[in-house]
């Protein structure tokens, strides 16, 4: 295969999963261990992480290797420029490079910014993480990590303002590295009383976070094992956050949080399928028929509709970047804001779209047409 891979490579990403194809997205990352600069693959199934360190001098083989195999896309970051290369349907490939204007991580020469949980910070949550060493240093490898939590921080601190009180909920839970974070952030830091419990449907999961948060001291960080659409929430609920809830799990959180008029939403959607396996539109046919065009466009239809509805039902609502695109395609984040005001007149541009893109979408069954009864 001819491909030139350049020197000093910083990170970079490798999709576009060739057929039959083992692993859905690889993601490179240059790092330090053990006072050695390496260069870190990381090899995503749809289950499984596989990570394996190699020196600069092995690198371009590898990646070679790994875009005949198995990824059609590989893109690449240097100090200085972006390399892209796509293999097209006939083995052919196609490349290009620009000027890199982007501020990357240098593993040698790191550029200190003010963020919410700062290096030095020691968190015991980010030190079992990985993320932090135990005199409170970030891993340069998880860097990228480390910025994704502090970003999400950052989005809660901008919307929480004065708040000296907060009673939380987080919906699939999952291991919690955020919520456990989250509580930190907010009883250490900030100095709130907060309240927080996480929802899971795994049992084993539960018992997991139950241990940490009793290794950690955490008093009011509970997790109980339960079905999203099967739990009774609390009028005082103050914040309902919902990351990575799978397809229409996000819903039945969002659903909860109309019902209460729950305060603040945060919510990360993830695995949109139902739109996906719904839609029956003949005049979109030139962008369903290719499976990855339709699987983005349903989600963008996805998070359209549901932040439509909350606008409906009294809320002021952003669609937000979470976390840079190449270490996440799931990098979009949904805030609400509970005012009261509901925009009555988007209602019919909620029913015009379900209608025109002839589709299923649970919050829209669970809102919309539940008031037309």
């Amino acid at each position: 295969m001819d491909i030139k891979i350049p020197n000093n490579i910083l990170k970079g990403t490798l999709s576009g999963s060739k057929k039959n194809s083992k692993y859905i997205k690889g993601k490179i990352q240059r790092i330090n261990s053990n006072s050695q600069e390496l260069i870190q693959i990381s090899l995503f199934t749809e289950k499984q992480v596989f990570h394996k360190n190699y020196t600069d001098h092995e690198i371009e083989n590898i990646i070679i290797e790994l875009l005949s195999e198995y990824f059609n896309n590989l893109e690449l970051f240097t100090n200085e420029f972006i390399y892209s290369y796509r293999i097209t349907s006939k083995g052919k490939v196609l490349s290009n490079k620009h000027k890199n204007n982007q501020e990357l991580l240098s593993i040698s020469h790191n550029k200190q910014k003010n963020y919410q949980i700062n290096e030095g910070d020691i968190v015991p949550p980010l030190v079992d993480l990985g993320v932090m060493t135990v005199d409170g240093k970030i891993v340069k490898a998880n860097y990228d990590k480390f910025k994704q939590i502090n970003r999400f921080l950052e989005i809660i601190n901008d919307s929480i303002k004065d708040e000296k009180n907060l009673k939380i909920i987080d919906f699939g839970c999952g291991k919690s590295y955020l919520t456990f974070i989250l509580y930190y952030y907010l009883v250490e830091i900030k100095k709130i009383n907060a309240t927080i419990i996480g929802l899971d449907l795994k049992e084993d999961v539960i018992n997991y976070c139950n241990n940490l948060s009793k290794k950690y001291n955490y008093s009011n960080l509970e997790f109980i094992c339960k079905d999203i659409k099967d739990y009774t929430v609390d009028d005082n609920i103050d914040m309902i956050i919902s990351l990575h809830a799978c397809d229409t799990a996000t819903d039945y959180a969002l659903y909860h949080a109309i019902n209460i008029k729950c305060k603040y939403i945060f919510s990360v959607p993830c695995c949109q399928h139902e739109i996906n396996n719904t839609m029956n539109n003949n005049y979109l046919h030139s962008i369903t028929k290719y499976g990855i065009l339709k699987d983005r466009l349903a989600a963008i239809y996805t998070d359209a509709i549901r932040a439509d509805i909350l606008n409906y039902c009294g809320y002021k609502t952003q669609i937000m970047e979470f976390v840079d695109f190449e270490n996440s395609p799931k990098n979009l984040l949904i805030r609400s804001i509970y005012t009261g005001n509901k925009n009555i007149k988007i209602k019919e541009d909620i029913d015009k779209l379900i209608k025109e893109v002839g589709c299923n979408q649970t919050l829209y069954d669970l809102i919309m047409k539940k008031e037309e009864l």
